[in-house]
């Protein structure tokens, strides 16, 4: 959340955009480029900070990931689909296969969140 400014009550980011009306036009290009390259920094740090969490993890951890997502996408496509199949195609079959594909992407995603963490806070 942004911090507001104690002088005007304002939020600081909105307040430079709104005098930006008043630079030149490339003065705007350069203050939107500084933007963009600060937006791909951190980007990049972020990036950069998960792979370097990943070196030190063991190699069943590592293959334990590709394992499980694998898993998920096949019970996804295969398994799943049988729905469609049983019901035979109709609008109740499709919609019940969206609800249940929902929720098990749902819930192999707090699994994969909760076996496959990164500790990012090792890093510092």
């Amino acid at each position: 959340m942004p911090a507001i400014s104690p002088s005007t009550g304002r939020d600081p980011g909105i307040e430079s955009l709104a005098q930006e009306e008043f630079l030149t036009k490339s003065e705007q290009r350069n203050l939107a480029l500084k933007r963009l390259a600060q937006k791909a920094d951190s980007r990049r740090r972020a990036s950069r900070d998960r792979i370097l969490a990943q070196e030190g993890e063991s190699l069943f951890t590592t293959v334990g990931r590709v394992v499980y997502l694998s898993g998920c996408i096949l019970f996804d496509g295969l398994v799943l689909t049988e729905i469609i199949v049983r019901l035979a195609g109709t609008v109740f079959a499709w919609s019940a296969f969206f609800v249940v594909l929902g929720c098990a992407i749902m819930i192999q995603r707090n699994l994969y969140a909760k076996w496959f963490a990164l500790d990012l806070s090792l890093l510092d």
